[in-house]
């Protein structure tokens, strides 16, 4: 192995002078007092290398030895990493002791010690490559797919297979290749955080909607099975909760969250709260399907960017094995920071706001590692990518929101106003915006599962919040009396719009998720009223009915879909607009007859 000395040292900034080759990207370990610090090779001139070190660089002095591994960062992928919480070199924290981390401490991020039930699912005489299925074990109530090593080329023929009660690092089945060559393979793997699983035969484009129970995601601004979104926001605007209610609420089979350079305070919120909360899709606790990576912002900056890979790495992990999984990274303006932090150090030519030049690729390149994926075997996985940003005094022209913009397919921005107004969730309907609506394979799936029309829907509920809005702006300047009525009815249209569809009340058990089938219920509710002509005597008439309309419709969001409650306020509700308008909903409204 190549062996170094150290040179000079900047911060968590090393520079080594090697006695042999190295690589971009590769593994060293310096030692200091005999503690072994782990770093990662970001720079090569000659005989130097560059390394950024993940741990503090207290006490190192030039003339430390460095010893280089060969390979990149790597973690381990196998059964037992749900439930599980690490740090962002995938240390197992709660195998850990001590208020911090000691430098050095290395733990194992599997139960080595821990057998499985491993049931066979091919026989011996198969040929098999890379990413295929060749058992499965039982993690919580998870199906966790034993697959052929990501990193073996070629196609290989399975000589054994066991079954049994077995450890992660004990052979399941030994394959041999046309050249002879014998291969054991265990249940546990390793590969590169930093180099994306292709263990896939086709990545065609996402178009199915992944629920989250959110309306004005599900409804306005949708997010689709392998899809990016971001959330950028100023501080106190609740992308943290709304992370946690996508979390909790989303139709994936897995929860992956990358807390990245978050307070430790917030850390700690996740920490204590994630083993209680009970999961409303199977009755079992969230964390069950839950993997949890940290780095708060106190830890050396380049464990903050380790921790973003190696939960993507996760998560492409299990989208192998045919799973949908939710991956929420909280918050990618700090991996950004570490980004800029290392760049400055390097001296290299500073970008927008002293970021990397390079960071809108460097960006792209990781939202390119989500997506809908077609198996070998016929099944189909996704890794779903949103992540926050943390934009300072929430300007969203900063280059991080900017080159994230370019990135994500989804994007929901988080208004300070409506925060301070208690509008909540905070995204703002007209700031935001989904893609996805514009993908034909999409408009064709939500025709196929609500209604043909339903994109001409969103884009109508859409433009009566604009000009309830542009409406609400001229009032404000020319004073009540001063417009037409016209004005006052189009902007209590987009207020009804807004505190029905829009506003949602994350305590309450109802309200806190929305299913599909009863948005569209909602959905085609309101543009049924918004249709209804109305003789109105002034513009108090105007704000007071529609008042009355808005207190009908919120108790509705509270009642349970199909129980009598429900049914009373729906029954008012009709009555009411009768009494008004003289006419009926049973002409513009599916949903008339219910």
């Amino acid at each position: 192995m190549t062996q170094g000395k150290v040179s000079g040292v900047v911060a968590n900034l090393v520079t080594v002078e090697v006695d042999g080759p190295v690589a971009q990207n590769e593994i060293c370990y310096i030692d200091v007092g005999g503690v072994s610090l782990m770093a990662e090779v970001i720079r090569i001139l000659g005989s130097s290398a560059h390394v950024q070190v993940f741990e503090s660089t207290r006490g190192l002095k030039v003339g430390s030895s460095v010893e280089f591994s060969g390979h990149m960062l790597e973690i381990d992928l196998g059964p037992g990493i749900l439930s599980r919480k690490y740090d962002g070199l995938q240390n197992d924290l709660e195998k850990m002791s001590g208020i911090f981390l000691a430098r050095g401490t290395r733990v194992d991020a599997l139960d080595a010690d821990r057998p499985f039930d491993f049931r066979p699912l091919v026989k011996s005489g198969d040929e098999v490559q890379a990413g295929d299925w060749l058992g499965e074990v039982k993690e919580n109530w998870i199906d966790h797919k034993i697959m052929v090593p990501f990193a073996l080329e070629g196609s290989w023929a399975v000589s054994e297979i066991r079954s049994g009660s077995l450890c992660v690092d004990e052979p399941v089945a030994t394959l041999r290749n046309a050249r002879g060559e014998s291969r054991p393979v265990t249940m546990r793997q390793k590969w590169p955080i930093k180099k994306a699983i292709q263990a896939f035969t086709e990545r065609p484009r996402p178009y199915r909607l992944l629920e989250t129970g959110i309306r004005v995601i599900d409804t306005l601004n949708p997010l689709v099975e392998g899809g990016t979104g971001f959330i950028p926001g100023p501080f106190g605007c609740g992308k943290t909760v709304l992370q946690h209610a996508m979390s909790k609420n989303a139709h994936a089979d897995l929860i992956i969250i990358t807390a990245c350079g978050e307070r430790a305070n917030e850390v700690v919120e996740i920490f204590k709260e994630f083993p209680h909360l009970d999961d409303p899709r199977t009755g079992r606790k969230l964390m069950e399907r839950t993997t949890i990576i940290c780095n708060t912002s106190n830890m050396p900056v380049a464990a903050r960017e380790a921790s973003v890979y190696t939960g993507m790495t996760i998560a492409e992990y299990y989208r192998a094995m045919g799973l949908r999984v939710l991956l929420l990274a909280d918050s990618t303006s700090r991996w950004a920071q570490a980004l800029r932090e290392m760049s400055n150090r390097l001296e290299e030519l500073p970008g927008p706001d002293a970021f990397p030049m390079d960071l809108s690729a460097i960006i792209s390149n990781f939202y390119s590692r989500a997506g809908y994926v077609r198996l070998r075997n016929g099944q189909t996985g996704s890794v779903t990518f949103v992540g926050t940003v943390s934009p300072a005094g929430g300007n969203l022209k900063e280059p991080v929101t900017e080159s994230t913009r370019k990135a994500a397919r989804a994007f929901y921005a988080l208004s300070q106003g409506r925060a301070d107004a208690r509008r909540y969730p905070a995204i703002d309907p007209l700031d935001s915006y989904s893609k996805y609506l514009e993908y034909p394979e999409f408009v064709e799936y939500m025709g196929q599962e609500l209604r043909p029309d339903w994109t001409a829907m969103v884009t109508e509920a859409r433009d009566i919040l604009r000009q309830g809005q542009d409406a609400y702006a001229q009032i404000n300047i020319l004073g009540d009396d001063s417009v037409p009525l016209e004005y006052h009815e189009v902007y209590w249209k987009g207020e009804m719009i807004d505190f029905v569809i829009l506003q949602q009340d994350a305590f309450d058990a109802v309200d806190a998720s929305t299913p599909l089938s009863r948005q569209k219920f909602m959905l085609e509710l309101l543009l049924a009223i918004t249709r209804l002509r109305f003789s109105w005597s002034g513009f108090e008439a105007i704000g007071n009915y529609y008042k009355k309309l808005i207190n009908i419709l919120k108790q509705m969001n509270y009642a349970v879909t199909d129980s009598p409650e429900f049914a009373t306020y729906l029954d008012r509700l009709r009555q009411m607009l009768r009494e008004e308008s003289g006419q009926d909903l049973a002409a513009d409204w599916p949903g008339a007859n219910v």
